[in-house]
């Protein structure tokens, strides 16, 4: 009895206040204070340096900024749109961040990117201030910046896809709830977690995933764990979970109200898929990216460097404060492990999947770094690492300046030959760091490599590539061919074709088979032959197009691409249909 109750005396005792970060022991500098901001502008530029000197790149970037493009232009900001046809694939969350991104900065090279940008700057504020208020500030900033520099984190952060955002809106429930769950009660917080759970699911559908934390927090509470808040009030919890439906809602009911009403079948259509057939239907039945359940097991030994080369010593530290009851440790831990399981037993899957598990991996790795980053072991493991990739980057680079294998020339082929001095630059400006820093600094000579590699890529492989990845040098050729009056209709196009088209186009639907586009698109041309073109892949026009009298346009994005006029046209043809027809970049 008494055991008890000195166990239950332990484990709500009041949480001690986080010591102000004036008198917060410093990891490097003299202050924290400047640690803080050197590390914060030091994000900043890793994530940013190259913002607006690209355009959407293949395969998710130009789908999602053609779709915010069209809200702006149309008007169209309830039923997404990628070009004349709905697009239900997704929710529009990411779309209308990224169309008010333009309407403040009025450049969509700019645009495009500040909604992922914002989302990484912003968890990794949040794993700090965790971390910091769990354990302190020098753990806290080793947390934040393993993450910022494990390879999964900055190359997706960089990218404009919907996963990013995601993982910053789950990240932000996730505070709210451990705020509450171990640092409270703190009920404010924890409406702040629910409702963010369900800004998680207008944006990706899975954001309710950020609830599972409730599960470990059930077992350790039944347990009597240590470092627990016990926060009570029926009411409050049920009120708390309600705000999850709140964004849900406010999304949901306009949604359904105005396909009810207008009785357009295309907003039935859409509303059908946007809640069954991507949630779920892809989730017991996907299509593609079927890989087996230990699939994530691969990503995140790989994926997750250098992060995952702590596991060895950081999976025995785990074990131990777990079998002390520590639900500090518990909570980020059991709900990484919940969130694997959900995405394993689906068939389909994908590395980004499981990328919001990252901020909770290094979170519970907090408190183990000062320690980890010292030891001899992982050292030598973290320079072995900056050694094998600056060499491997330095020879392909010499090898394909030098020798032109099949290899790099097969890879010429979709990149700028000029990539290989990219390569060579960052290959030896990483030799050249671990020569400096060697096994004692091993940690710090990763992070001033991956700052390289990943400043060099923005700054000069951005402009480098642009013009082919985002087919904007191609459809720059088809308005120079065609002249600045005529229009040009596309035919079996892709997303980046119709948002780098420059000047009047037409288009014939996106999922539409190509022989139904070919028939509509030759019909336009043929009501004025003058001033009308047709872009189209070269596998779309078949033996359909005399290429004798129809004009080459360029290589982009793995591709071929003509422009005819009508007097190109075989009469009658009916182009086949191709076993590549309905491929895409990337679902």
């Amino acid at each position: 009895m008494l055991g008890n109750i000195g166990l239950l005396t332990e484990t709500t005792r009041p949480v001690k206040p986080c010591a102000p970060l004036s008198h917060a022991r410093p990891l490097w500098l003299s202050s924290a204070r400047r640690e803080l901001l050197l590390f914060g502008v030091f994000a900043l530029l890793l994530l940013g340096l190259g913002i607006g000197l690209r355009d959407p790149w293949p395969s998710d970037e130009p789908r999602f900024a053609l779709v915010a493009h069209w809200m702006v232009e149309h008007g169209q900001w309830l039923f997404p749109h990628r070009g004349h046809e709905l697009y239900p694939d997704k929710p529009p969350v990411f779309m209308w961040l990224q169309a008010l991104a333009y309407l403040v900065t009025r450049s969509w090279r700019v645009a495009f990117l500040l909604p992922s940008l914002a989302a990484a700057l912003g968890t990794l504020a949040l794993v700090y201030d965790l971390a910091r208020r769990l354990w302190n500030h020098r753990s806290a900033l080793l947390a934040a910046a393993i993450l910022l520099v494990t390879i999964h984190f900055s190359y997706q952060m960089r990218n404009a896809q919907i996963d990013p955002l995601l993982l910053g809106w789950i990240t932000l429930a996730n505070y709210g709830l451990l705020r509450h769950l171990l640092l409270g009660p703190a009920w404010r917080w924890f409406a702040v977690g629910c409702f963010f759970a369900g800004v998680g699911v207008v944006t990706k559908g899975v954001g309710v995933l950020a609830l599972l934390l409730l599960i470990p927090y059930l077992v350790a509470r039944r347990g009597h764990w240590r470092r627990l808040a016990l926060p009570n009030g029926g009411w409050r919890w049920a009120g708390g979970l309600m705000l999850f439906l709140l964004p849900v809602l406010a999304w949901l009911l306009p949604m359904l109200l105005v396909a009810r009403a207008d009785g357009d079948p295309q907003h039935a259509e859409y509303v059908q898929n946007i809640l069954f057939g991507q949630t779920v239907h892809r989730y017991a039945a996907p299509s593609g990216h079927l890989h087996s359940p230990f699939y994530f097991l691969g990503i995140i030994v790989v994926d997750w460097l250098p992060l995952s080369l702590l596991l060895p010593w950081a999976l025995p530290a785990w074990w131990r404060r777990l079998k002390r009851r520590d639900a500090r440790f518990l909570l980020p831990l059991g709900w990484i492990v919940l969130l694997l399981l959900f995405f394993s037993f689906s068939p389909g899957k994908r590395d980004v999947y499981i990328l919001p598990a990252l901020p909770m991996a290094a979170l519970a790795l907090a408190p183990l770094l000062p320690g980890l980053l010292r030891r001899r072991g992982v050292q030598r493991a973290v320079l072995a690492l900056t050694l094998l990739l600056a060499t491997a980057l330095t020879v392909a680079a010499v090898l394909a300046l030098h020798r032109h294998p099949a290899w790099a020339v097969k890879i010429e082929q979709s990149l700028a030959p000029q990539i290989w001095w990219l390569l060579l630059g960052i290959g030896l400006a990483g030799l050249l760091i671990a020569a400096v820093t060697r096994v004692r600094h091993a940690p710090l000579g990763w992070l001033l490599f991956a700052f390289m590699l990943w400043g060099m890529y923005g700054l000069w492989g951005y402009p480098m590539l642009n013009g082919d990845r985002s087919a904007r040098d191609v459809m720059l050729h088809a308005r120079a061919i065609a002249g600045p009056d005529a229009t040009i209709g596309l035919l079996a196009w892709k997303e980046q074709n119709l948002l780098m088209a420059d000047g009047p186009v037409a288009e014939f639907g996106f999922l539409a088979p190509w022989s139904r586009q070919y028939a509509e698109a030759v019909a336009w041309q043929r009501n004025d032959p003058a001033r009308r073109w047709i872009f189209s892949l070269d596998e779309a026009m078949g033996s359909c197009v005399n290429r004798q009298r129809a004009t080459y346009v360029g290589h982009a994005n793995r591709r071929e691409w003509w422009m005819f006029r009508a007097d190109a046209v075989v009469p009658g043809c009916v182009p086949a249909a191709s076993d590549s027809e309905d491929a895409d970049d990337a679902p």
